[in-house]
């Protein structure tokens, strides 16, 4: 794994009965293995913020304050809205910085690898532009905004694990 987070993708292993269905490509990004062990660092504790802080409040704080009034819940929301937009920013923009860097640096992909890449930007950018308003001040349907915003990152997070296991 420490190879091919530095540039060098390592070989498959061969499976019983099956011809390697592609050689290995080596290429090299020139950067170091801790600059690039630190960018998939950010990638993915940025991910897991994003999408941890949506899957809680769908999941978790809504349930647990149904019993509560309106006027009792109105303003805890506000409260957790305004204490979580500033890990919504720092997490918007820590996936911006890292996966720009890391898709200028891991060139050579087929046209189906940069087909589901373009979903995932896609359902990324739905998922920035909800996760903003969705913590903006005064908005009574963030609950429904953070369950699409849930299902659009966990079908980011299968889409990445698809690409990472097989490009």
């Amino acid at each position: 794994m420490i190879r091919s987070l530095c540039g060098v993708k390592p070989e498959r292993p061969q499976r019983a009965g099956k011809a390697m269905a592609r050689p290995a490509t080596v290429y090299f990004t020139g950067m170091p293995e801790g600059f690039a062990i630190s960018l998939r660092w950010l990638h993915i504790a940025s991910m897991a913020t994003l999408l941890g802080g949506m899957i809680f409040w769908r999941l978790v704080l809504t349930r647990a304050s149904e019993d509560m009034s309106m006027a009792a819940r109105g303003p805890l929301f506000e409260r957790i809205a305004a204490a979580f937009r500033p890990l919504v920013w720092a997490s918007i923009a820590g996936l911006m910085v890292s996966g720009f860097i890391n898709y200028l640096l891991a060139p050579g992909h087929s046209k189906f690898y940069h087909m589901l890449f373009g979903i995932k930007l896609l359902l990324a950018l739905h998922v920035f532009a909800v996760a903003i308003i969705m913590v903006q001040p005064n908005n009574p349907r963030r609950t429904r905004l953070a369950t699409g915003t849930m299902i659009s990152g966990l079908v980011i997070l299968v889409i990445s694990a698809w690409l990472r296991r097989n490009f």
